[in-house]
């Protein structure tokens, strides 16, 4: 029997649709969280750790060079600086703190790009929690870094080998990993993704990037930005900056959706372009076609479903979510790279690509805020490999 709950939802999306094994799980860990989110002892202790092992504030720097060349006043905010290279540990610290204080020994955690099985790793070794990763195959033969960077660190990697062998698959091996050792096990979901509270819990400790960018580009520009722009996949750091500024009705949200080989095939990882509204892992949100082939060329993207709360933001039309191809993300890439010294993930290079539609829409003045999500060194050998062959 499946049945849902009490918890929050985002309008008619989010919810918790979970077996009866995983009601009770679920119910304590929305307890918990909602118990210490607002303690003061919890917070210090997060915060200390967003500054001196994060590395916290990031940047905001203004990219004159590609600017001028794209048209727009842009600035990103440098999430690829985070200790590890992205915005996933951010969530992870806050997850792992939360776990410690729950008596969990066990860490569990699935993973697309690897950055947040990285993520996870890091907190593991920091805080003495067993760790096991799952990762889907395809993606960890294409991200061979982030996995021996999880090894170095003592996790145990899993590569899965069921359906598609990428991240949703991941995600139904870790799930099942928590139906079997819920006792002692701590799952620290990656993206605001899943049934309640993980979506609005994610959402929470990635707002950190909103906030701190909120604060720095009314003290370089003395104004909010005309629009903030983040790539999606699960969603969380595209949330992460957008919530806190949510009540900004002058400031537009833009999310960059993987399109893959077009919006008009049957491979591409776009359910907010291309999508249906449906239960899928727990949660009711948009899903792709089941005649698509879940694909892009940036792992963390690679994702069926969306964070139910990004599907909220669409229905009331509170950001436009956009299909950016591969060929596009690549060549946003090679921008960064080549005007601003910058090596993007490639699934920022998806933000960067829509950065550089809106800013052929708007003038010079106009301020674009950019989530850099991640550094680009996991992505260098594949896209050397694959990608940029004579």
């Amino acid at each position: 029997m499946v049945r849902d709950g009490s918890p929050q939802t985002f309008g008619q999306f989010g919810g918790r649709y979970a077996p009866d094994e995983l009601e009770e799980v679920l119910e304590d860990l929305a307890t918990e969280y909602d118990h210490l989110k607002d303690d003061e002892e919890f917070r210090e202790e997060l915060d200390e750790l967003l500054r001196n092992f994060a590395g916290r504030p990031t940047p905001l720097y203004h990219a004159s060079s590609l600017s001028e060349e794209y048209g727009a006043t842009i600035y990103f905010k440098r999430e690829d600086l985070v200790h590890g290279g992205a915005h996933k540990l951010n969530n992870a610290l806050g997850q792992a703190l939360l776990a410690k204080h729950a008596g969990k020994e066990r860490l569990i955690a699935e993973t697309g790009a690897g950055q947040h099985g990285t993520a996870t790793s890091f907190v593991g070794a920091h805080t003495g929690l067993e760790t096991e990763i799952y990762q889907g195959k395809k993606d960890a033969e294409r991200q061979r870094m982030n996995v021996f960077r999880m090894e170095q660190m003592g996790a145990t990697v899993n590569k899965v080998t069921r359906g598609g062998s990428g991240l949703a698959d991941a995600v139904d091996a870790a799930m099942e990993d928590l139906i079997k050792n819920n006792e002692n096990t701590h799952y620290l979901v990656g993206s605001v993704v899943g049934p309640d509270p993980w979506p609005r819990m994610v959402r929470d400790f990635q707002s950190v990037i909103g906030e701190e960018a909120r604060e720095q580009i009314l003290e370089q520009e003395g104004k909010l930005p005309d629009a903030a722009v983040a790539c999606v996949g699960g969603g969380s750091n595209a949330i992460g900056l957008f919530h806190p500024f949510f009540d900004d009705s002058e400031v537009d949200f833009y999310g960059a959706e993987a399109a893959g080989k077009g919006l008009d095939t049957n491979q591409h990882a776009a359910p907010l372009s291309e999508g249906k509204e449906e239960v899928y892992q727990g949660m009711r949100t948009r899903v792709i076609d089941d005649d698509v082939e879940v694909h892009s060329i940036a792992a963390g993207l690679d994702y069926p479903g969306v964070g139910p709360e990004h599907a909220n933001y669409q229905e009331l039309d509170r950001c436009s979510y956009r299909g950016i191809v591969d060929e596009d993300a690549l060549q946003a890439f090679q921008d960064l790279c080549k005007y601003e010294g910058i090596v993007p993930a490639l699934e920022s290079s998806h933000a960067v690509a829509l950065a550089k539609e809106l800013a052929a829409e708007m003038d010079e003045d106009d301020v674009l805020l950019v989530n850099l999500s991640g550094r680009g060194d996991k992505d260098v050998e594949k896209i050397a490999e694959e990608y940029l062959q004579d």
